[in-house]
């Protein structure tokens, strides 16, 4: 097939190199303007953009895609398909239905769940057991066009949203090809979406890291794992920004044993407390459980083990980690 594709970040990248090893001919990549990046403010080119010249595809930055000229534009590439994943920008009428096959997306959920712009994170902030990807016919709505095949992703106990990310990304690629040939066999199956049984997967901001200690142990870690790598969860100790990268999560009763004096003191304990401090680690006390914490990062200092941390910080029980 003929294939305009449109995509920016790394998520996108595998699915365009996927296209290209499939033999599709990918006439024109698509993707945002560049933007200035550190002190310097030196101009960085998207993901998508870099790989895109290492093919030597051609690249357009269309500021606004509603614009008439980058339809026009578009439209002189003659493609049989676009394909569209992680552009950042909602596409009109006029160009998804601009060429024979339309727009396909490639969706990091199992739709109709988690529909939005930070579905891989949402999933593990959920405590979701499974996640995946869907490709879809797209329409003007936010991610409710028909759905087309699908693969599921297990999410394990451990996940981050940086390692899911990467699987997804992978288990998207293969399947855009997939969807493809089907599509140009005649054999695939367009499918409704129903309501989604999901909120919104609204899109990550630094504020939604900042820990709140009343909330139950299993929904910081969560959140914790959610947010790793960006933008990170954070707590405030002794004045300073403290982030937070790995942790583990325990009931009250679990927590006991980590806690150092009197059993059960982690129950009158407010939440933030520093129920502990160990060799390697060190507990807070939640609204409901203990948190275990083993990966911090301290201003201007790289991610580093809690063991590390303890040995040039003088961190006590009853030191307290706040949310401002």
């Amino acid at each position: 097939m003929r294939v305009i594709f449109m995509g920016t970040p790394d998520f996108s990248v595998g699915t365009l190199e996927a296209l290209i090893a499939a033999g599709h001919d990918v006439c024109l990549a698509v993707t945002q303007p560049d933007k200035p990046k550190g002190r310097g403010g030196k101009m960085q080119y998207t993901p998508v953009k870099e790989k895109a010249l290492f093919y030597d595809i051609p690249v357009y930055q269309p500021k606004r895609v509603r614009d008439p000229e980058c339809v026009e534009e578009l439209r002189k590439y003659k493609a049989d398909v676009i394909v569209v994943i992680a552009f950042g920008q909602i596409l009109p009428k006029s160009i998804l239905e601009l060429t024979p096959y339309g727009c396909i997306n490639v969706h990091a959920s199992l739709l109709p769940k988690y529909r939005g712009a930070a579905p891989i994170q949402w999933a593990v902030i959920d405590g979701e057991s499974v996640s995946g990807v869907t490709t879809m016919q797209m329409d003007e709505g936010l991610d409710t066009g028909d759905m087309i095949m699908k693969t599921e992703v297990p999410i394990a106990a451990d996940e981050t949203g940086e390692s899911l990310h990467d699987k997804l990304a992978a288990a998207g690629a293969a399947l855009c090809v997939k969807t493809l040939k089907a599509l140009e066999d005649g054999t695939a199956v367009h499918e409704k979406q129903g309501e989604s049984p999901t909120a919104y997967a609204k899109m990550l901001t630094k504020e939604l890291g900042n820990i709140d200690w009343t909330q139950p142990a299993v929904k910081i870690e969560r959140l914790i794992r959610g947010l790793n790598s960006w933008p990170g969860t954070y707590s405030h100790w002794n004045g300073k920004v403290m982030k937070i990268w790995r942790a583990e999560a325990y009931t009250a009763e679990e927590g006991v044993k980590y806690v150092q004096g009197t059993a059960g003191a982690e129950e009158s304990a407010q939440p933030g407390t520093v129920l502990s401090v160990g060799k390697n680690d060190f507990t807070v006390q939640t609204g409901d459980g203990v948190l275990r914490i083993l990966e911090v990062q301290m201003p201007g200092k790289k991610r580093m083990e809690t063991g590390a941390f303890l040995r040039g910080n003088a961190m006590e029980p009853g030191d307290v980690l706040t949310q401002e």
